[in-house]
């Protein structure tokens, strides 16, 4: 598929704007639509076409959804108004959001049904790096059209995956967002533990990241924590959403997930707090304050 290919955007989210507006820099013709005017008239401003009628945007050689949930996939992609229904039969449906594998072979069965093609294509990154196409994605569906849309994909990603022809893509996602869930929770309980030794809290970062359990995203998280800043990459509620579809899709497949419902109870608690709203490394936070900690001297 060449450059020229039109694309329709549905979803300008926290996500959705920033991936958009980079294929509109690469030189694609973006049709956006997002339910919120204040969505629209920012993408304006970062050279996408806007409309107020999904259908339109719907309307393109290739569509993209990136959507909150399941209930907002299947309410904008299935139905006599939907996605699916508006698109050209040689168009191309790539469906970016984080959702159930159940919810999403619905939109699959509608879109058989429609002739036209559908490729799952979660996103693993957080919004405050989508402007620098250093996402990566997992994609499940006919292999021929994600192929004929990877040039497209390879514009705001700096890695693509194809794993097999149906839910895939949705079970690998899940999967990664299991082990930073609970990734985030271990490193609560390490800082805590650290803390109780008399270790300095910013000699501890510095340990945690020169060690064996130092994954990417433990080292991403250490610049924040050093400045104990838990402002909202991605929030303490929305990872508690995708654990609940972990959770679903591991009882769906008897699949035994007993660190997942821990890790579930450990967002809840902190949502309860009030801080569902913080960065989902908040558990760190959390376990000091059931430890009896107050805030650590961050100068050493």
């Amino acid at each position: 598929m060449s450059g020229k290919a039109t694309i329709g955007w549905i979803g300008l989210g926290k996500l959705g704007l920033p991936i958009a507006a980079r294929l509109a820099e690469a030189g694609y013709e973006v049709t956006g639509f997002d339910p919120a005017k204040a969505r629209l008239d920012l993408a304006a401003t970062k050279g996408i076409r806007i409309t107020e009628s999904p259908g339109e945007a719907a309307g393109r050689d290739v569509i993209f959804s990136c959507l909150p949930d399941d209930r907002a996939l299947r309410a904008a992609a299935l139905g006599e108004r939907g996605i699916v229904a508006s698109m050209r039969s040689d168009a191309t449906y790539v469906e970016i959001s984080t959702v159930s594998p159940d919810v999403s072979a619905e939109v699959g069965r509608a879109a058989i049904e429609a002739g036209v093609a559908y490729l799952r294509l979660p996103i693993s990154g957080n919004a405050s790096i989508a402007h620098t196409g250093n996402l990566s994605c997992f994609a499940s569906g006919p292999k021929d059209a994600f192929e004929a849309v990877r040039p497209i994909v390879a514009a705001f990603t700096r890695a693509q995956t194809y794993l097999g022809e149906d839910e895939e893509a949705r079970y690998a996602k899940l999967a990664i967002n299991l082990m930073l869930a609970a990734t985030s929770v271990m490193m609560g309980e390490t800082l805590a533990l650290a803390r109780k030794g008399n270790i300095g809290w910013r000699d501890m970062l510095d340990v945690l990241a020169e060690s064996a359990a130092a994954s990417p995203m433990v080292k991403y998280k250490v610049g924040p924590l050093a400045e104990r800043d838990f402002t909202s990459t991605f929030s303490c509620h929305q990872m508690a959403k995708d654990l609940d579809l972990i959770l679903g899709a591991a009882r769906a497949a008897n699949v035994p997930v007993p660190m997942a419902a821990l890790t579930r109870e450990t967002f809840a608690a902190i949502i309860g707090r009030g801080m569902g709203e913080d960065d989902f490394i908040a558990p760190v936070r959390h376990t000091e304050w059931l430890a009896g900690m107050g805030e650590p001297d961050t100068t050493s």
